[in-house]
């Protein structure tokens, strides 16, 4: 069942890290504005399911007064909210609580924020962590969101003896997918059966963005809500008859291959990067779904 929507608020973002899912960066364009915020959360009302609204990015708090507004009218009608950053502008514990409160103030519920070497390095006091402490003395909800680079582990399964893990926490989709995977052990495409991170059949979230696009995962959309109302499109949204999300959810990225006629390279890191590469291979075909181009470092 439905119960979070995600705006992407901006694509734009002050960092251009090697992780991002969505190929974020200072040039990336697509912003909402708060007539489009004011929408789809009326589309969430319509809906009845969703109790948790959060807003992202890219970095959400590059456009402050609109992030301010967006969670006031978001908490006005009764939502959960949520945010996630990159926490920049806390820049010592008091400007951080300068920087938090109009939130809190505004009705901002969990702050989520990315406390990781991409973002900061090995530095101890970081804009993340002066926000968490001020965040405590507003009495307000915080989450570290800690992705570190990718490393080979040895896998302590003994029914998969001798296959490597790899640590981290990074997802291989975007530019993780193109920046991240020099050197990783790689396995057959045909290994890759399953959609191992995203429910494509009941999905308890998707992300919306100023485009219109309805995603259930990054680049994947289900629909435009600016030419069809949110809420028709998730009450009409069926998995077998999606392109994409259909394949996916039989056979995996390997489903895409064999289903759509593909031709893939031998080896993936995983099922992500594959699913990646092969979305990106066929975007022009599907311009509707996989989309928007700039999510696959295109544009």
């Amino acid at each position: 069942m439905l119960s979070e929507i995600h705006f992407l608020l901006t694509y734009q973002c002050n960092f251009e890290c090697e992780h991002c899912f969505l190929y974020c960066s200072p040039w990336t364009e697509g912003t909402f504005t708060i007539q489009g915020v004011e929408e789809v959360l009326q589309e969430a009302l319509k809906l009845g399911t969703i109790d948790t609204i959060y807003f992202e990015g890219g970095e959400p708090t590059l456009y402050y007064p609109l992030l301010v507004e967006s969670i006031r009218r978001a908490a006005g009608k009764g939502f959960q909210v949520g945010i996630v950053t990159n926490a920049y502008g806390a820049l010592t514990e008091e400007d951080a609580q300068i920087w938090l409160k109009p939130l809190v103030e505004a009705g901002l519920d969990i702050l989520s924020v990315s406390e990781d070497a991409f973002h900061y390095g090995d530095e101890k006091n970081t804009p993340p962590s002066f926000a968490r402490k001020a965040a405590r003395k507003l009495k307000l909800e915080s989450f570290p969101i800690s992705i570190d680079p990718p490393e080979i582990l040895e896998n302590p399964d003994p029914d998969n003896k001798g296959q490597a893990l790899i640590g981290g926490g990074a997802m291989f989709r975007g530019r993780a997918a193109d920046t991240l995977t020099e050197g990783l052990p790689k396995r057959p495409w045909a290994e890759f059966r399953t959609c191992p991170y995203e429910d494509l059949v009941n999905p308890s979230r998707v992300h919306v963005d100023s485009f219109g696009n309805v995603q259930i995962c990054q680049g994947i959309s289900l629909g435009n809500f600016q030419t069809r109302p949110l809420s028709e499109i998730m009450g009409e949204y069926r998995v077998e008859e999606h392109p994409i999300c259909g394949p996916l959810h039989r056979s995996g990225p390997a489903g895409l291959i064999e289903e759509l006629g593909l031709r893939p390279e031998e080896h993936y890191v995983d099922e992500c990067q594959a699913c990646f590469f092969l979305r990106r291979q066929i975007i022009a075909d599907y311009p509707d779904i996989l989309c928007p181009r700039q999510v696959y470092g295109l544009d």
